[in-house]
């Protein structure tokens, strides 16, 4: 199928309130892939192994731009496979203006919270950061990089586990100061603590295997 008609599809299935689209455009041709990036050089494409990566903007004529380019690749006889990889709606008014009246508070201030919430004697936890925007991500998973972070393929989510000092998982003061590194760049988002364990006795292990959906994470 060619670039544009995979293209027409992939929109057509798209909420009529998308705000931006992270695609990927595979070559069918190794040798391809060079000329692919030329040609759509103008969306700022990285490669990630044999893919390229962008990211195109409902407004101010994203659509229409990539459609060009993707005629270019179609004329040019360069095919290979145009994937969706994520989506980002936009905020309907309301909920645009609320979230410009209240400042979301800081990743530190809200792991204080919700360590605040555990019971006394919390031994193991299992938590997760949700992010606000896709290019927040790798920088978030650098600057938590003593988290040991998991990526949820899901959502824009990097889960990590935390100890009180005996078993595996980052300590609460390592995870606040990751947390703090990440409010000085300005990346936003969600700390939630998601499954936890007090009182437990670690009968030479490590510490919990974490179960969700009847998967290990």
């Amino acid at each position: 199928m060619l670039a544009v008609d995979q293209w027409a599809a992939l929109e057509e299935e798209l909420d009529p309130g998308w705000e931006a689209a992270k695609l990927s455009f595979s070559a069918e041709e190794a040798r391809a892939v060079p000329e692919s990036a030329t040609v759509l050089a103008p969306l700022g494409p990285g490669r990630v192994g044999p893919a390229l990566q962008f990211e195109v903007a409902r407004l101010g004529g994203g659509p229409e731009k990539l459609r060009n380019l993707l005629g270019r690749l179609d004329d040019k006889r360069i095919w290979g496979t145009l994937e969706l990889l994520e989506v980002r709606q936009a905020l309907d008014a309301p909920r645009a203006a609320a979230a410009m009246a209240a400042p979301r508070a800081s990743l530190a201030d809200a792991w204080d919270r919700e360590l605040a919430k555990l019971a006394p004697g919390w031994r193991d936890l299992l938590c997760e950061l949700e992010l606000d925007s896709s290019d927040y991500v790798p920088r978030a998973a650098l600057l938590g990089a003593p988290l040991n972070p998991t990526r949820r393929n899901d959502a824009l989510a990097l889960r990590f586990r935390v100890s009180d000092g005996g078993g595996y998982g980052t300590s609460p003061e390592m995870t606040r100061r990751c947390l703090e590194r990440m409010d000085a760049e300005g990346i936003t988002g969600r700390v939630t603590v998601l499954l936890g364990l007090a009182d437990t006795v670690r009968a030479a292990t490590q510490g919990p295997v974490w179960r969700i959906g009847g998967r290990s994470v």
